[in-house]
């Protein structure tokens, strides 16, 4: 299909796909896999394939997509719970596909064609999946689909008026401060009442997944996640040594821009609730209706670059930017792309605040990325590992920020709160991951210990936040991380936004220096997709590996120099 003849997304088909029909149908191709007389014939099954598995996936996405924005609709519920129950069983049908791929008589001759790396992605796979698992891969599913309902439905009565978890936002970050107290204690009473309930689905996906390891031969989860995220090229001692480097050259410095905070809003005896002001005038808000937003994003991305301009417009034409937070709207933003169509798809919650225009630069670099490889053949290989598409994202927030000016009064505050925030990020990333670390090392642990274990990591990275927690029950009890929706639906994907974080600083600094080659290395990063794993990715467009010794360190100290420069 290509792009004039895409519809407006409300006017796409709505198709339940037949789970049962679509595993019959990849049986086929796996016996037609096993049956090839020749290289040629078992690459004109794996095209077949492909094709099949696009359309597929578009009908499965546009379901689970139209789910996250009304999950309180029965008709999305029933039928995403029809999903959840299927998908496993399709799994199944697929590892057995790639296990034909991988023992193809003529895997000699689909490598020169398809790439080395595609046997390695399915050997991963292969790796990680097998029908011993299937019930607990269904259960698996309908626990995120039922954490993801119960955060949605969440709401908080605040002044006469009722909001979701999102909605509240514009609350949490008032420049007033009574508005800030009474909005936290509503938001924190709220999300107490509902913590046993999200303490018992995630103490359930815990044990389901480590029954799903220990069945495939783990001694337990933790190496399963890390085959599930495709982590090729490093490991759970590789994160542990990166984890070190930040709480020691960005943890002290992410507590000094805390300090230096709270003497620029002149508040001596600051609550957790003062943590969200950034400036004594309040934090930069941005002008403008949705509308006016968007608006101001396309004449951004006219600026920035051709190809920028023309899919930002493309998506906001074909209203694939479903950005306005609603009653029953799941939290949180995120990118999707539907394969059939050839186009990608942003879901988020504007709130009146600068995260609004986080979303518009975040989610469409993962966007951009996506439009710059969807051509590429090898499904496998449109679209890198978690870590590497954080870059593309996290990277497009900051060759942004010269355009700020389009979207705020007082773009250099904008600039300040976004550089600090994102540096202040790294810890509490490492911490979200060293939790599940701990978690599936011990999953008979109990709630409790959870708890108690949040608590020590965050004073290990965040001791400047957990002073604060004194007067609020919930965070200091250590259920700050049950609001972080990655932790129970995508187990160990925290530490990529971190890892990509670090290559986005790289971009900054780069871009500073001579941006010409800053884009130039982000557009050939981006059009690589997922041909490689992360690490050679970064190398291959230039940049250096976060993983490498002193990396961390020297990316991190231009960033305190420029900080200066805004006069905060």
């Amino acid at each position: 299909m290509n792009n004039k003849e895409v519809p407006l997304f409300e006017n796409w088909p709505y198709k339940v796909p037949s789970i049962k029909s679509a595993v019959k149908k990849v049986e086929t191709f796996t016996e037609h896999m096993k049956e090839a007389k020749d290289g040629a014939e078992a690459l004109r099954v794996y095209k077949a394939h492909v094709r099949f598995f696009d359309k597929l996936s578009t009908e499965i996405g546009h379901v689970q997509v139209l789910f996250t924005l009304e999950s309180t609709n029965p008709v999305y519920e029933r039928d995403n719970n029809k999903l959840d129950e299927g998908l496993p069983l399709l799994q199944n049908a697929e590892t057995a596909f790639m296990k034909a791929m991988v023992e193809s008589p003529y895997r000699e001759y689909l490598e020169k064609k398809l790439g080395s790396h595609l046997f390695k992605i399915y050997d991963y796979s292969l790796r990680s999946f097998s029908p011993e698992i299937i019930e607990e891969a269904i259960e698996e599913n309908k626990l995120s689909s039922e954490y993801g309902k119960t955060v949605a439905e969440i709401q908080i009565e605040f002044r006469g008026e009722k909001y979701n978890t999102s909605q509240m936002g514009k609350f949490l970050n008032d420049n007033d401060r009574e508005t800030r107290k009474e909005a936290s204690e509503v938001y924190y009473k709220a999300l107490s009442e509902v913590a046993p309930k999200l303490e018992d689905i995630y103490d359930k996906l815990v044990k389901v997944r480590d029954k799903m390891a220990k069945k495939l031969g783990f001694k337990n989860y933790v190496e399963l996640g890390y085959l599930r995220m495709s982590r090729y090229d490093y490991d759970a001692k590789d994160t542990a040594s990166y984890r070190d480097a930040i709480g020691k050259f960005v943890t002290p410095l992410a507590g000094k821009l805390v300090k230096d905070q709270f003497r620029r809003i002149g508040i001596k005896k600051p609550e957790i609730y003062d943590l969200a002001l950034m400036f004594k005038d309040g934090n930069p808000i941005p002008k403008g209706t949705t509308e006016e937003k968007v608006a101001s994003a396309r004449k951004m991305y006219a600026l920035l670059s051709e190809e920028a301009s023309y899919w930002f417009n493309f998506m906001d034409d074909h209203h694939l930017l479903q950005l306005e937070a609603k009653k029953g709207k799941q939290p949180g933003g995120y990118m999707t792309n539907f394969e059939a169509y050839k186009v990608p798809f942003i879901f988020s919650n504007f709130n009146g605040t600068s995260g609004d225009i986080d979303v518009l630069t975040h989610e469409f670099g993962h966007s951009l990325q996506y439009c710059l490889a969807r051509d590429i053949k090898v499904p496998e290989y449109r679209s890198p590992t978690m870590e590497g598409a954080e870059i593309d994202s996290m990277s497009m927030e900051f060759f942004a920020e010269p355009y700020m000016d389009l979207f705020f009064d007082d773009p250099l505050k904008y600039r300040y709160e976004h550089l600090a925030d994102s540096i202040s990020f790294l810890p509490y990333g490492v911490t979200v991951d060293e939790f599940q670390h701990f978690v599936y090392e011990n999953p008979n642990a109990s709630k409790e210990e959870r708890l108690q274990k949040w608590h020590e990591i965050e004073l290990k990275y965040t001791p400047y936040k957990v002073a604060l927690y004194k007067d609020n029950e919930y965070l200091s009890s250590g259920r700050r991380w049950l609001m972080q929706g990655h932790i129970f639906s995508s187990p160990f994907y925290y530490i990529d936004y971190t890892l990509a974080q670090v290559m986005a600083f790289e971009f900054f600094n780069l871009d500073r220096k001579n941006h010409e080659l800053a884009w130039k290395r982000y557009v050939k990063l981006c059009k690589m997709g997922g041909k490689y794993p992360f690490r050679t990715l970064v190398t291959k467009c230039g940049m250096k590996d976060p993983f490498q010794e002193g990396v961390i360190e020297k990316t991190i100290k231009p960033l305190v120099k420029q900080l200066k420069t805004y006069g905060f």
